[in-house]
């Protein structure tokens, strides 16, 4: 018996966006596919779909939008350079989010400053405002 490798030729679709690093772990990958937010080739899938090199996944993660076709399957999560070699994004996809990137930088959406709760003072203000 050899212990020699052979490489893969699916994989679930769950696990390769985990090993991709596009989600921490596989429990968010999964739920993310169930929830609609991934489409294979197209298509909604489940996250026991298995991918193959040259799929296609649209995906939705927050407020980015990716689209990148599979070069790539590894069964292991690597570190960030060499997921990286996992997929290829598309042009059209990479002009997308540079736009996202920099509509959001030059008008943030409102309430981007606000952090939790309002303090003492601000509720003050409030108050003093609506009277």
């Amino acid at each position: 018996m050899s212990a020699t490798k052979e490489p893969l030729e699916r994989l679930r679709l769950d696990k390769w966006l985990w090993a991709a690093r596009f989600f921490k772990t596989r429990g968010l990958a999964a739920d993310a596919i169930d929830g609609g937010k991934v489409k294979l080739n197209g298509h909604a899938a489940k996250p026991a779909k298995e991918v193959k090199a040259g799929d296609t996944l649209d995906l939705t993660i927050g407020e980015t939008h990716w689209t990148v076709v599979v070069r790539a399957l590894n069964e292991y999560r690597r570190p960030a350079p060499e997921a990286q070699l996992l997929y290829e994004e598309t042009a059209d996809s990479r002009e997308r989010r540079n736009r996202a990137a920099e509509a959001r930088t030059l008008a943030p959406p409102p309430g981007a400053d606000l952090k939790g709760r309002p303090t003492k003072r601000d509720r003050r203000k409030i108050q003093r405002f609506f009277g």
